[in-house]
């Protein structure tokens, strides 16, 4: 833990070895915070301190507060001054807003990309796909968010664009924050029809079906 590194501080090139395990501390939380959003262990409203958060991961509150700062930026969480940080509440109309922006952005890129693609770089994503399909079979929503945008991600980065890799997964990372009203238990079906979308949208890429492409994908985020 990064008090624990202090210990050494005073020998040559310590700082910096302490700087990389801070910083090694603070992502693993932010990891750890970040599934925790998305499974629901984290409940939109409800404030949460640092400290207690801390206790709960069995470290100090200062990696804790970090991430929590980092989370405030992407707008999960907001800052509630002495207390700590509350779980940003969503409804259902920004769900459907940030789906409105997903395909503007990708539905053209990934036409685009049904063109142009050899049909071998598409068989290439298969086991990300595939990744999706165990991952919604084991019901863990967390699991599933990462193997979503780590196929996601795999098919924009074919165009070549990694400033739109970057956008698209932030605008994917907050769609996938939980509803105020939302089930956070009990979606399994929901995730297996999701990762079966990933099937269907790789095989209409191989085949160039645009018209397939560009429905499969705006019915994918809308349900997202």
């Amino acid at each position: 833990m990064p008090e624990q590194a202090g210990a050494g501080a005073r020998r040559p090139g310590s700082p910096v070895r302490r700087a990389v395990r801070r910083n090694s501390v603070r992502g693993q939380i932010l990891d750890a915070l970040r599934a925790a959003l998305v499974g629901g262990e984290l409940t939109p409203g409800e404030v949460y301190s640092a400290p207690v958060l801390g206790e709960r991961f069995g470290v100090s509150a200062t990696p804790v507060r970090e991430a929590m700062q980092q989370l405030a930026i992407e707008g999960a969480v907001e800052v509630v001054p002495n207390r700590g940080f509350r779980v940003v509440e969503r409804g259902a109309r920004e769900l459907g807003e940030l789906a409105e922006v997903r395909a503007l952005i990708e539905v053209p890129v990934m036409l685009r990309l049904a063109r142009t693609v050899p049909s071998a770089r598409w068989a290439e994503l298969l086991p990300l796909a595939e990744a999706t399909v165990t991952a919604a079979a084991g019901g863990d929503l967390a699991c599933y968010a990462e193997a979503d945008r780590a196929f996601h991600g795999a098919v924009l980065s074919l165009s070549g664009n990694q400033e739109l890799v970057r956008v698209a997964d932030e605008l994917h990372r907050r769609a996938q924050w939980p509803l105020v009203s939302g089930p956070v238990s009990g979606r399994r079906a929901d995730l297996v029809a999701d990762a079966a979308e990933h099937m269907s949208l790789l095989q209409a890429l191989v085949a160039q079906d645009l018209g397939v492409v560009s429905g499969l994908v705006r019915e994918h985020f809308a349900g997202a």
